[in-house]
């Protein structure tokens, strides 16, 4: 049985041999991830090529996901490196003192702004809520805290107001140059962090489409402004990515797992891409295996309908990625068998604005309904198969398309598998012909099978999807009128 969810995997020191990386896609990651928190623009580079390079001779597609940094608040250094805080202890976030030095009293932060945005009685949390302060005063460019949660603090670490309103805005200079390197390196999709409202996501496609990138845009949801105006974010976006660690901080724990539902749900409501993401399997960066809860929360995403898993720490600095990415795959497909009835939502109320929608749309009711083995939907840009992935089904999705970028985009998209599929003639009963040829030496289908096929009447024409063909293996070599 093919995986449906897709798995992506970060990129590091990790995966940086021959050895490493072949292990990684033969464990079966479907979308790699770069970090642009960390290393260099000639590092991504490299990776991204590798990869490709690696999938192709494996015969595979890959997709490329650039990661960036985004207005990450954070402290500065520490004169030792660290220091460690008790509790009640008084402690000073101060924007004027030098980058490196902190002390057991006092450390610099990155965003000079902070003092403008915080006041008394505000709850500051350190280290991902590992460190816990509570704003005493704010005394032009110091914030005086007292320390509620002590522990060891080391250089470096994130800041967050509990309950958000930080006005740090989406994108930074470096951003925008990380744009144009993802931009150069064609990543197939562009990830967004701590965007606010859909404005934020509007301006990185269009700094995107200036450096001529054509990569979608991924909106990383990881700050409480982002889930008060979640629908214009997923309006806005090609794809969501539920980033646990910084939302759960700003919003609180309790609330996160009510909140990485409901975000499933109206993604694929609205037809639009979801990843879940942070600290998945966090205990396999040191240990061969996952703890129980860790295999839960995988199958949880999975039943609930997301596109896709993700694996951090655990693949770029790890000591097990590849049994990282194997133990993802084992569980996916677990929770995937697990689903024996098939839900096909009923969306009321809704309207087709588009004819290769509608035909997407009734070709997943139809097959759903008739016992279809496999759809093989003929594509220029990719949407016909994303509507049909947005309805539940068991029903693999196969991508037939020329460009390549194209079979690099669906790699995100639940059940569906890129196939590369030119259509050299306009004798549609013989693309039809070539369509289910192709299924069957994949071993997708066999004699006897009922298949689906999506197609236009014009080859090469984007959106131009507006017939649907039911086919019977065997019986598609007969002449057919279409």
């Amino acid at each position: 049985m093919l995986r449906r969810t897709k798995i992506i995997a970060t990129m590091g020191p990790a995966t940086d041999t021959p050895e490493a990386l072949d292990a990684l896609i033969q464990a079966g990651v479907d979308v790699v991830r770069l970090n642009f928190s960390h290393g260099t623009h000639e590092e991504h580079a490299r990776r991204a090529e590798t990869v490709r390079n690696r999938a192709r001779a494996h015969g595979r597609q890959i997709g490329v996901l650039a990661d960036l940094q985004g207005p990450k608040i954070r402290i500065e250094k520490f004169v030792d490196g660290k220091v460690f805080l008790e509790e009640g202890a008084r402690f000073v976030l101060d924007a004027n003192l030098p980058p490196e030095a902190g002390t057991v009293e006092r450390v610099g932060i990155t965003y000079k702004q902070l003092p403008d945005d915080v006041r008394r009685g505000d709850t500051l949390l350190l280290d991902d809520g590992a460190v816990v302060l509570w704003v005493e005063e704010v005394n032009g460019p110091e914030i005086v805290c007292k320390v509620v949660v002590g522990g060891e603090l080391s250089n470096h670490k994130g800041i967050n107001r509990q309950g958000g309103g930080l006005s740090a805005k989406a994108l930074t200079d470096k951003d925008r140059a990380d744009i144009r390197a993802a931009a150069e390196m064609r990543a197939d999709y562009l990830a967004v962090s701590f965007p606010r409202c859909a404005d934020d996501i509007h301006e990185a496609r269009e700094l995107l489409r200036q450096a001529g990138g054509h990569g979608g845009i991924v909106a990383k949801i990881e700050r409480a402004e982002a889930i008060a105006n979640i629908e214009e974010i997923i309006e806005a976006s090609d794809a969501l990515m539920i980033a646990r660690g910084d939302l759960g901080v700003e919003i609180g724990d309790a609330e996160l797992p009510a909140v990485q539902k409901r975000i499933i749900q109206l993604a694929r409501t609205m037809d639009r891409v979801v990843i879940t993401a942070t600290q998945m399997m966090q205990s396999m960066v040191e240990n061969p295996i996952p703890t129980r809860a860790e295999v839960f929360d995988v199958a949880n995403a999975v039943l609930d309908g997301t596109d896709a898993v993700m694996l951090s720490a655990e693949t770029a600095t790890g000591k097990y990625p590849a049994k990282a990415v194997a133990a993802m795959d084992r569980i996916c497909r677990g929770a995937e068998r697990a689903r024996t009835v098939v839900a096909v939502e009923r969306r009321q109320q809704m309207r087709f604005n588009r004819i290769d929608e509608a035909i997407a749309k009734a070709a997943m009711y139809t097959a759903n309904h008739l016992g279809v083995k496999a759809i093989a939907a003929l594509t220029e840009s990719g949407a016909t198969p994303l509507w049909m992935s947005r309805v539940s089904s068991g029903i693999p999705i196969y991508a037939l398309t020329r460009h390549v970028e194209t079979r690099r985009k669906v790699t995100l998209y639940r059940g569906v598998y890129p196939v590369s599929f030119d259509v050299t003639t306009t004798d549609h009963a013989e693309v039809n012909r070539e369509a289910i040829d192709e299924l069957v030496r994949r071993g997708a289908v066999r004699d006897g099978d009922l298949v689906i096929i999506t197609k236009g009447d014009l080859a090469g024409v984007l959106g131009g999807t507006n017939a649907m063909k039911i086919l019977r293996v065997g019986e598609h070599l007969r002449p057919q009128e279409d």
